[in-house]
């Protein structure tokens, strides 16, 4: 990309995208550079932001495209995360969370199945299908497992375990019918012009209802309180109209469970392949969210038993 030097590179996340801010005089934007899996870094980003902002939701806007330079220059959202905003001191987080289900009411509200990229061509939004869902978990096996355990046990663990997951899979109730985010945090969040904008899109499928409040709940970067989970979890539960609680409790706590068990498998990832090692840092908690869900729930006792048998000191968090 020419004037790179121009630039100045900003902090970027757990995908092969580059962000660097442009700024002439007092005008600023964002170049996202992603010349890996560039389709859904900027096609696929693009087509998703023009479905939010149609409806309402605020999303970076498009300013140009060199897709054969494998760029797009966007609108800047700034700095201010809710990850920032919710780590500072004398905070009431309760407030902010109750801004962020509004917006994810109005999210899952979309009823756009399609979406016309840069190029002028329809990207048809895929449907979070149980059997991508249980690929995903299972990068759990291909990559943590494959790290900490010796081959022979290797085998035997993956074996239960790829098992474990499908069945749990199917044991999801409710149907993938509305627009879901799939990283749906604090940390893709943004407070821009006194409003909530939302980043980082290009995963968004037809999904299950639940889970991105397990993404925003259970959020694996940041730590909240059993009481503030709670909290938001029945601030959102108490907004839906025609919703069976106890199916949604079932696929709630289901998905967030399969979840951080990507979640640990993509950080291992992260750390062995492209030298990420900071994301490592984050898997203890992400074995406390783990271990807080399938605590007390019948459905997880297979999965209980088997972590309990080979990762029970992880699993506990020591």
């Amino acid at each position: 990309m020419k004037n790179i030097k121009f630039l100045k590179k900003i902090k970027g996340d757990a995908s092969f995208r580059q962000f660097y801010r442009k700024r002439d005089k007092s005008f600023t934007s964002v170049i996202v550079f992603a010349k890996k899996e560039k389709f859904k870094n900027l096609l696929v980003y693009d087509a998703i932001n023009r479905v939010l902002n149609k409806n309402d939701i605020l999303a970076p806007n498009l300013y140009k495209e060199n897709y054969n330079k494998n760029y797009l220059e966007i609108e800047d959202f700034g700095d201010d995360t809710f990850f920032k905003i919710l780590k500072k001191r004398n905070n009431n987080k309760f407030i902010h969370y109750k801004k962020i289900i509004e917006v994810l009411n109005k999210f899952q509200s979309i009823k756009d199945k399609s979406s016309k990229n840069f190029k002028g061509k329809t990207y048809l939004i895929p449907k979070y299908k149980k059997m991508f869902l249980v690929k995903e978990a299972n990068l759990f096996c291909n990559w943590y497992i494959k790290k900490n355990l010796s081959k022979k046990k290797r085998y035997q663990f993956c074996k239960k375990f790829k098992k474990i997951i499908k069945k749990l899979s199917f044991n999801l109730k409710l149907k993938n019918n509305v627009l879901t985010h799939r990283d749906f945090h604090v940390s893709n969040l943004m407070l821009f012009k006194k409003r909530i904008g939302v980043i980082d899109s290009q995963d968004a499928m037809i999904g299950n209802k639940a889970y991105d409040l397990a993404s925003l709940i259970d959020d694996v970067r940041h730590k909240t309180s059993r009481s503030l989970k709670n909290k938001i979890y029945e601030l959102y539960v108490n907004k839906q109209k025609k919703l069976d609680k106890n199916e949604f409790k079932n696929d709630f706590e289901i998905l967030s469970v399969l979840r951080n068990l990507k979640i640990i498998g993509i950080f291992t990832r992260l750390a062995i392949r492209d030298g990420k090692k900071d994301y490592l840092n984050l898997i203890p908690h992400a074995w406390t969210l783990i271990n807080m869900r399938i605590m007390d729930n019948e459905v997880f006792l297979d999965l209980k038993k088997l972590l309990n048998e080979y990762f029970k000191e992880k699993k506990n968090g020591n």
